[in-house]
């Protein structure tokens, strides 16, 4: 694959950051993959690890479902032999089940990380009171970060936490919850510097993000939230002085992002400037690596990739009657074509292909369990949601 870049004027500097280490774990780009429902499966990590370096994280996986072994969610935490170390997101609102589930990624060798999500906004997580909602609960909290990590201890697997700011401006968490967890043992937080609330919405919080890093001087804090580029997360790195950074949608369509984030924090001034042959031959190289994803179901792979059309050729002069085409795709023949039938003489568009991406959306109400805000201990009614609270929402 052709991969065209540019060169800065600026002169070589040196490492912006350490590694990053967690346990036994070193990462050499402190950089981290967001999980993303739909998106960060393993065809997806891997084409971001063919380009730099970093720790990837498969897509949220339920404790309830991965205990129950369901299939999906099998498939979700599923690695190939050189996806090295092996990273599950898990989520829980139960220690109980979060212990079995823990156990069983222990046991049976399927982790060789395990961060737990405290960090997802969207309803069908918050109403049951996970996600974004829990750390606001913070008994129920601590008991299921110190369950984690007395579990992945046996092996000597790290255990990390993904949070945000908490659930409304009125209800701030994220230094209670990180101090909670600090102290139960985990390897690191990561902090969305966003609330429940604000959803993917406005202008990530930095300054949560430095103030958490204040407050916790004794583990690496990580930061998420509006890197669409090597010079957001440099930004944020001078910014916050946090250890590493989070990255999410900035990757949607640009899987090379993780070639400039490594080239920054190296102190390298290389960045990708990739031109229309090399963005359609990476959209074809990610087709096809959803295919065995996909246990070979073809028709399956190409409904997947339909997601990934706008993101890739944001900025691109790709006419709409081809784009129309490409989202409707069926089989990797038919991509093939239809990427053969673009201008190949198009060049990197500049701006116009950087920038956010995905929808941003407004702030929304989040729906919470009954008087969920009322006090920060569980009461009963409370306390028996929860036990049965653990649904089939991997990848949510």
């Amino acid at each position: 694959m052709t991969m065209e870049t540019a060169e800065a004027q600026a002169p070589e500097k040196q490492a912006l950051l350490p590694p990053l280490r967690l346990g036994p774990i070193t990462v050499e780009t402190p950089v981290v993959l967001a999980p993303m429902a739909g998106i960060t499966n393993t065809a997806f990590r891997r084409l971001c690890r063919e380009y730099g370096g970093g720790l990837f994280v498969n897509e949220m996986v339920t404790a309830r479902a991965l205990v129950e072994r369901r299939p999906e969610s099998l498939r979700i935490i599923r690695h190939e032999p050189d996806e090295v170390p092996r990273s599950v997101q898990l989520y829980s609102v139960d220690p109980v089940t979060t212990g079995h589930a823990v156990r069983m990624l222990v046991e049976e060798g399927r982790a060789d990380h395990i961060d737990m999500n405290f960090g997802c906004p969207v309803p069908k997580v918050t109403r049951k009171g996970g996600g974004s909602a829990l750390p606001w609960k913070t008994k129920l909290f601590e008991s299921i970060v110190a369950t984690a990590v007395r579990e992945a201890s046996r092996a000597n697997i790290p255990v990390t936490v993904k949070m945000r700011k908490g659930i409304d401006e009125d209800h701030l968490t994220f230094v209670e919850a990180g101090r909670i967890a600090r102290d139960s043992g985990v390897a690191a937080v990561a902090l969305h510097g966003r609330t429940a609330r604000q959803h993917y919405s406005g202008q990530a919080d930095w300054s949560a993000i430095a103030a958490l890093r204040e407050s916790l001087p004794d583990i690496p804090v990580l930061g998420n939230g509006d890197i669409w580029s090597a010079e957001d997360a440099v930004a944020m790195v001078e910014q916050t002085g946090v250890d590493g950074v989070v990255v999410g949608r900035g990757c949607q369509g640009r899987p090379w992002l993780f070639g400039d984030l490594q080239a920054a924090f190296e102190g390298r001034a290389q960045r990708h400037r990739p031109d229309l042959p090399m963005v359609s031959a990476t959209l074809l190289r990610h087709a096809q690596m959803l295919i065995p994803y996909f246990d070979g179901d073809e028709r399956k792979a190409m409904q997947d990739i339909r997601k990934h059309v706008a993101w890739y050729f944001k900025g691109y002069a790709v006419g709409s009657h081809l784009r129309t085409q490409l989202v409707a795709v069926e089989s990797l023949a038919q991509l093939t074509d239809l990427l053969g039938q673009l201008d190949q003489s198009l060049e990197y568009p500049g701006a116009d292909a950087e920038g956010p991406r995905g929808r941003a959306g407004s702030p929304k109400k989040v729906h919470l369990p009954e008087d969920w805000l009322v006090s920060q201990e569980l009461n009963e009614q409370q306390r028996q949601m929860i036990q049965a609270a653990e649904v089939d929402i991997s990848g949510g």
